[in-house]
């Protein structure tokens, strides 16, 4: 298929540049612009950055647009963007090469110039050369990114468990043994490493993989990951400490979290913080749990970024008490419609005609006639044919993970049936068994 390159140039007035290393205090101190933060730049040097350089790319002002530019390392940046390279992101029953974009965005000077644009434009050129199917992001401001065309394809829950909340049993739980130690790369990194990636791959346990489910893929992220600095921890939190449950010697979950305690009248009232919780079976998961909800001086436990539909929130005996709230996490955007739609596995047969709009790329728009059977190999080419589904690329990426139905997008007016039968069955193939969701903001 032959794309037509969209149009990145910048604004007048501002030119685009790859930066490298030696770009690093001036991205910093962009980045503390674009989002506030009481940290100095000299502090923030003492993290490990995450970003690959050759993947980042700024806005320099040229003479007039409101500093004058020199060379790498010494000029002011208007702006900013870069992508994580996820040569494996968990698609349903498959992975496919994605770009994760990250870190954009704009200082104050030089807002409501056509920047973002320029950048999203440059952004999806970059991802059609380099063969990346979809692009995806944790977006700051929710408002911004679908008039790019990118949908909110996951949701992920918020708990807040009292200590000691009631779990149900899972046979096997107790046959595993727990080891509680302070998080280092040297003795848990590929520990981490190796069952972090396994919820996401198409061979997961019970054959169904968690789409969105992105694991770190370079150096730099897992580098960031690890990186702990004291500085960085808010609100009283200690340093980063892991529990990891294993059975017969082998590991089988980890969590990583961190501490904080408050001392009042009537007692400590101290919060678990988990970040990551992955268990490879339902054993584990209620091991892990078991833990991380009956710990000393603790009153409750705060998970992030969990799948709506995690082990806990049906091993909890009472989830009400747990103060449930749901949040957006992965958007996504389909850059090439056939190799995204052809690249991922459906969970019902599917003969299928979508008409699919795109503004910013219109080489996707058209008809697309999908082809599948339920788990196996699918087709996906351009017809003729008048299509049996409407919908816009932004509602396409919304359903792409399988976590948003294209039935319940028509309920909304923004998917149009135009074949009578074909949006219930097309609705039914784009699912998945699994809810999406990635368990890390990249």
């Amino acid at each position: 298929m032959t794309f037509h390159r969209p149009r990145s140039a910048p604004p007048a007035g501002y030119r685009l540049r790859r930066l490298t290393a030696d770009d690093r205090r001036a991205l910093l101190d962009l980045d503390t612009w674009a989002f506030p933060d009481p940290h100095s730049v000299d502090e923030f040097e003492a993290l490990a950055l995450p970003l690959t350089w050759e993947r980042t790319v700024g806005v320099e002002p040229d003479d007039g647009a409101g500093a004058t530019p020199g060379p790498a390392g010494s000029g002011e940046l208007a702006a900013l963007h870069a992508s994580y390279p996820f040569a494996e992101f968990p698609v349903p029953g498959a992975a496919l090469p994605t770009a994760g974009l990250t870190w954009v965005g704009v200082h104050p000077q030089h807002r409501r110039r056509g920047l973002l644009t320029a950048m999203i434009d440059h952004h999806l050129e970059r991802c059609r050369e380099r063969g990346e199917a979809l692009s995806a992001l944790f977006a700051a401001e929710t408002a911004i990114y679908g008039r790019f065309g990118y949908g909110k394809a996951a949701d992920d829950l918020r708990l807040t468990v009292p200590r000691g909340a009631a779990l149900r049993d899972v046979p096997g739980a107790d046959a595993h043994t727990v080891r509680i130690e302070h998080a280092d790369r040297t003795r848990h990194g590929d520990l981490v490493a190796r069952l972090h990636r396994a919820p996401g791959l198409p061979t997961a346990p019970g054959g169904i993989n968690r789409p969105g489910w992105a694991t770190r893929e370079t150096e730099e992220l897992w580098s960031s990951y690890w990186s702990d600095p004291k500085t960085f921890r808010t609100g009283g939190r200690e340093s980063l400490r892991i529990v990891v449950v294993e059975r017969d010697g082998e590991p089988r979950g980890y969590a990583v979290f961190r501490r904080s305690l408050d001392w009042q009248v009537t007692g400590p009232r101290g919060t678990v913080h988990a970040g990551e919780v992955v268990a490879l079976d339902a054993a584990a998961a209620r091991a892990l749990w078991g833990v991380l909800l009956d710990l000393d001086l603790m009153s409750s436990t705060e998970p992030f970024l969990l799948p709506v539909d995690d082990a806990v929130t049906s091993l909890l005996v009472d989830p009400r008490a747990a103060a449930p709230r749901v949040a957006d996490n992965v958007w996504v955007r389909v850059v090439d419609v056939r190799a995204a739609l052809a690249g991922r596995r459906y969970q019902a047969d599917v003969d299928v005609v979508l008409g699919v709009a795109d503004a910013r790329l219109p080489d996707n728009a058209g008809s697309w006639r999908l082809r599948a059977p339920a788990f196996g190999e699918a087709t996906c080419e351009r017809t003729d044919d008048a299509p049996d589904v409407e919908l816009d690329v932004r509602e396409l990426g919304a359903a792409y993970l399988g976590g948003t139905s294209l039935a319940a997008l028509a309920e909304a007016g923004l998917v149009t049936e135009r074949t009578p039968g074909t949006l219930a069955r097309a609705s039914a193939a784009l699912g998945w068994p699994l809810a999406p969701a990635c368990g890390w903001v990249f």
